[in-house]
């Protein structure tokens, strides 16, 4: 798989009693699964994220609702909608990222390659664009 951002449809089965999609790590996502977590309950007008990564890659599903993730390369940003549980955006490492415009009940799950390690944020945008062009 490329390096770059791309959304990944995900298996679907489908069923008159409700539908069910899968994620498993190096089929559907280019890593392994180190860590997962879920973002809920952002308020009105707030926005998540904010930051890159040196090392970590995600992936990015709305299990519910829907919400924005602007993603910007240091030259060109792009902004994805995520509204349907059965595709996800693949971020890989050294992409700046920001969530917002979250519909009320919306449920962002994030699967991560790395553990937390507080050494690999990136917080500040100018100090990005130095480590990307490094």
């Amino acid at each position: 798989m490329e390096n770059k951002p791309k959304i990944i449809q995900l298996p679907k089965i489908l069923d008159r009693r409700g539908n069910l999609s899968v994620i498993e790590e190096w089929k559907e996502i280019p890593f392994k699964i180190e860590r997962t977590y879920w973002i809920y309950d952002v308020p009105g007008g707030e926005a998540r994220g904010g930051h890159a990564y040196k090392e970590n890659q995600e992936f990015i599903v709305a299990l519910s609702g829907s919400f924005d993730v602007i993603l910007d390369d240091g030259k060109e940003r792009q902004t994805y909608s995520l509204n349907r549980s059965y595709y996800g955006l693949y971020v890989p490492k050294g992409i700046w990222r920001e969530m917002n415009n979250f519909s009320t009940n919306s449920l962002a799950l994030i699967l991560s390659s790395t553990g937390f390690n507080q050494e690999d944020y990136l917080y500040d945008y100018e100090q990005f664009k130095t480590f990307i062009h490094a």
